[in-house]
């Protein structure tokens, strides 16, 4: 069973999502691979004690505060490739950004391979269902490209912006629907 619950934030409406008292998902209304991993039975509720935690931890976060993801207790649902990209997401820095490229290096090193895929990378941060918690809007490509996020490029730079970034040195593609 899937329980959830729903928080207003500065991004839009957002569904935080649990399973065994552990937080499973975290979307943004209408955004890309909305509850896409889950087939449960979803139980809307209020006073489940990881949703209230995690609505805590956002009210932290968008005021400006930083917030300590160990907070929180998170289960990852997905193939192991995946869990190890949203892993390094989990460690990004509040008000830092790494690279696609960053993070196909690190699991190289992480694996003792000579290389791994830029693209991979972005597939599976792309599927990271804990948007924001999990900061995977805190990745952009190599140029500076602030391409692939699944909440929206105008979201993204939403959070880039409230976490205090510079974002003359990023740009958005010229292909990409910002809203």
């Amino acid at each position: 069973m899937l329980y959830t619950s729903k928080y207003k934030s500065p991004v839009g409406n957002l569904l935080i999502a649990s399973k065994d008292n552990k937080l499973v998902g975290l979307w943004i209304e209408n955004q890309k691979y909305y509850l896409s991993n889950f087939k449960e039975k979803i139980i809307e509720t209020e006073n489940l004690e990881i949703l209230v935690k995690t609505k805590k931890w956002l009210d932290r976060y968008f005021s400006g505060g930083t917030s300590d993801i160990n907070e929180l207790d998170i289960n990852f649902i997905g193939s192991k490739f995946r869990k190890s990209v949203w892993e390094i997401l989990k460690n990004i820095p509040y008000g830092e950004i790494i690279t696609y490229n960053d993070i196909a290096k690190e699991l190289a090193r992480q694996k003792g391979i000579e290389r791994m895929s830029a693209q991979a990378v972005g597939g599976a941060v792309a599927h990271n269902p804990i948007l924001i918690i999990i900061p995977c809007h805190r990745v952009v490509g190599t140029n500076g490209n602030l391409t692939g996020y699944a909440g929206g490029i105008k979201n993204k730079v939403e959070l880039l912006k409230l976490e205090g970034n510079d974002m003359s040195k990023y740009f958005i593609p010229r292909q990409s629907n910002v809203s």
